[in-house]
């Protein structure tokens, strides 16, 4: 493990098995904080999770045999059951707790920004704990599947990230969804980084069905963008105000959904408002460095973009994908104060 960077690095390579076996053996100290925090957080004994997230086998199963093959390799490497490793890619669901987090995302291209660049990434508002427990993970698979880098927690194989084709996504929490049985969001965040466009993205989440909501923001390295409101009975397509650009928080923004809207988080609307001036007081000029910046604005406090506490939630890590040139921009800690690394697909 690399822990010269601003998150440890884990980096992995082989087959299935072997990727989670060397991501188990490098994070392994980091994997059981993980599993301590999980506990903490549902306030529910791990033996009763563990039940619960083995109860996912079946579907991972057949979602995707490669990704069972290297929960396997995981909890091998990093000395845990299988079912703890399990419960890695199952936190929320193990416990049908409700969403927790908040999250600014955005994707934008052609007119939006500099020279067409195409650029997406998020703000992640979690509650402080989490940051103790990321690492940026890069997995190299040798059985044909892309190489990718992705952000997430020790064990937890999915989360936000690029791949080799351009494929990036990033995601909001959305509210006012009872659990229902279905996919954990993480598996499925794995397999988008396995795609290689945004519609082969949004194939993968019409045709899978989640146990809670949450929104996903999409971009490929063919210049497209796309948003997809997931909820257990389906998904919305977002179109948003301009083509070239999408702009999500923590509230439904599609027609089919927004009857579902309860304004659970409040901060949620002024924050999308707040992101939506920025980018048109920055139109046609956008940057990696002006979504740095915007990703750091106060406006709102303590609940802005850049978020201070606010319902318990922190912007504990931000990102900034620019496929073209295959590089994932990583911030641990506050936009106004965390410090920017980039890391190359």
């Amino acid at each position: 493990m690399n822990r010269t960077h601003t998150f440890p690095v884990v980096t992995v390579r082989g087959t299935s098995y072997e990727l989670g076996r060397q991501h188990g053996e490098q994070a392994a100290p980091l994997v059981e904080r993980y599993l301590l925090w999980i506990e903490h957080l549902t306030g529910l004994p791990r033996d009763t999770l563990c039940r619960n997230a083995r109860q996912f086998v079946p579907r991972l199963e057949a979602l995707s045999p490669a990704f069972v093959e290297e929960v396997r390799g995981l909890a091998d490497g990093a000395g845990i059951s299988f079912d703890e490793a399990v419960l890695c890619q199952a936190r929320a669901e193990a416990a049908h707790a409700p969403a927790d987090g908040g999250c600014t995302a955005f994707a934008l291209t052609g007119a939006a920004t500099a020279d067409g660049r195409t650029l997406a990434g998020q703000n992640q508002d979690l509650a402080p704990e989490y940051a103790d427990v990321t690492i940026v993970l890069r997995v190299e698979p040798t059985d044909g599947r892309p190489r990718a880098v992705m952000v997430t927690f020790a064990g937890q194989l999915g989360y936000a990230g690029l791949n080799e084709y351009g494929v990036a996504h990033f995601a909001n929490a959305l509210y006012d969804a009872p659990w229902q049985p279905g996919l954990p969001h993480y598996p499925l965040k794995r397999l988008t980084l396995e795609q290689r466009t945004v519609a082969d993205c949004v194939q993968l989440y019409r045709d899978h069905r989640v146990c809670s909501a949450g929104n996903v923001v999409l971009c490929d390295g063919q210049g497209n963008i796309g948003d997809v409101e997931a909820r257990p009975e389906g998904i919305a397509v977002f179109t948003d105000e301009h083509p070239d650009t999408r702009l999500h928080t923590n509230h439904y923004v599609t027609a089919q959904f927004a009857p579902f809207e309860t304004n659970s988080l409040a901060d949620s609307c002024p924050r999308l408002d707040r992101i939506r001036a920025l980018v048109q007081q920055h139109w046609g000029r956008i940057t990696v460095d002006t979504m740095k910046t915007i990703l750091a604005d106060h406006e709102g406090d303590p609940g802005g973009i850049c978020r201070h506490g606010a319902e318990g939630m922190h912007s504990t890590a931000g990102y900034v994908a620019d496929p073209a040139a295959g590089v994932l921009h990583v911030r641990r800690g506050h936009g106004c104060l965390g410090t920017w690394t980039a890391y190359e697909v």
